[in-house]
């Protein structure tokens, strides 16, 4: 791993640098020594994100549909990292415009600046031939991004945290349901991975920890779960005695479409067909392994949930 003087000079760009996965990408690479962009289209909320920090990072406005902004957000740079998630559509944000258009754009950009390296974050399962919006967009953003400039494809499994949208609301959930509906015979396989270990991951990579030069990385946690059986693990940990039963996926896109009119969508018919498919890293490519990165298992990280103050996040 690269260090000392040349490292501090290194000027890292993070676009989606406020959100979930994008600020701990950010702090760890403010650990490492590193100069950090955070861009965002709400710069100001970076201020506040890192006023405990020992260090923090250059705020800058820079919304990813707009490619002058990105052009500047970008100058400069020797690494950028496209952090930028979308669940659910609205307006002028799209799969399509997001997670393809506005993907390549960025990789041009970051091409006609010369950065040395970009690292373009995907998920388990993109797929650009799936019959799901969501699933092919990231999949067909992948090849995009891959055609434009020779990128490294970040491919996490479900993601947890303290502020997370997944394990969060399970360990809630599973407090107040007598009894748990499952997606179809929840029997779906899926290797959460906490989101710190994917931060610690890209900025290793991007602090020149890269083994084999390999260009798709998928990220997973150190248990492989059918849904059912995460269910019971939270439970076990929570000391809750559990019943689930099985709900048809036709039902759940229902209860989605009404889901995503409501205030943050707390679900989505994409997270629904997300959740028809196994979410397993794959045995032939690398992943925190290859990177030195130890994952932390399922009850650490409910442990943050439960005690976010005495655990870092």
């Amino acid at each position: 791993m690269n260090s000392g003087s040349q490292s501090t000079e290194r000027i890292v760009t993070v676009f989606g640098g406020t959100g979930f996965l994008g600020r701990r990408i950010v702090r760890r690479l403010l650990e490492k020594g590193l100069t950090v962009r955070a861009a965002s289209r709400h710069p100001e909320r970076v201020a506040a994100l890192f006023s405990s920090d020992a260090r923090a990072p250059e705020a800058v406005r820079a919304d990813i549909l707009d490619p002058p902004s990105v052009a500047l957000a970008v100058a400069g740079s020797q690494a950028v990292v496209n952090a930028v998630s979308l669940y659910v559509e609205r307006g002028n944000f799209t799969f399509e415009r997001v997670h393809v258009k506005a993907a390549a754009d960025l990789a041009a950009a970051s091409r006609n600046s010369k950065v040395g390296q970009f690292v373009h974050v995907s998920g388990i399962g993109s797929d650009p031939g799936s019959e799901s919006s969501y699933i092919r967009a990231r999949g067909r953003g992948e090849h995009a991004v891959m055609s434009t400039f020779p990128s490294v494809i970040i491919r996490p499994s479900v993601m947890t945290g303290p502020d997370d949208v997944f394990l969060t609301v399970l360990v809630r959930l599973i407090r107040l349901l007598p009894i748990y509906p499952l997606f179809g015979d929840g029997e779906m396989r899926l290797q959460p991975v906490y989101v710190g270990d994917v931060a610690e991951a890209i900025s290793r990579l991007i602090d020149g920890n890269d083994p084999g030069g390999s260009s798709i990385f998928e990220l997973g946690g150190p248990h492989v779960y059918t849904y059912q059986e995460l269910l019971r693990e939270i439970a076990s940990q929570l000391n809750i005695r559990i019943r689930v039963m099985p709900v048809p996926f036709a039902v759940w896109n229902v209860l989605a479409r009404v889901a995503e009119f409501l205030p943050g969508a707390p679900l989505t018919r994409n997270q629904i067909d997300l959740m028809r498919h196994d979410n397993v890293a794959a045995a032939d490519l690398p992943g925190l392994n290859e990177l030195e990165v130890q994952p932390r298992a399922i009850r650490e990280v409910i442990r943050m949930i439960e005690h976010p103050h005495r655990l870092a996040a």
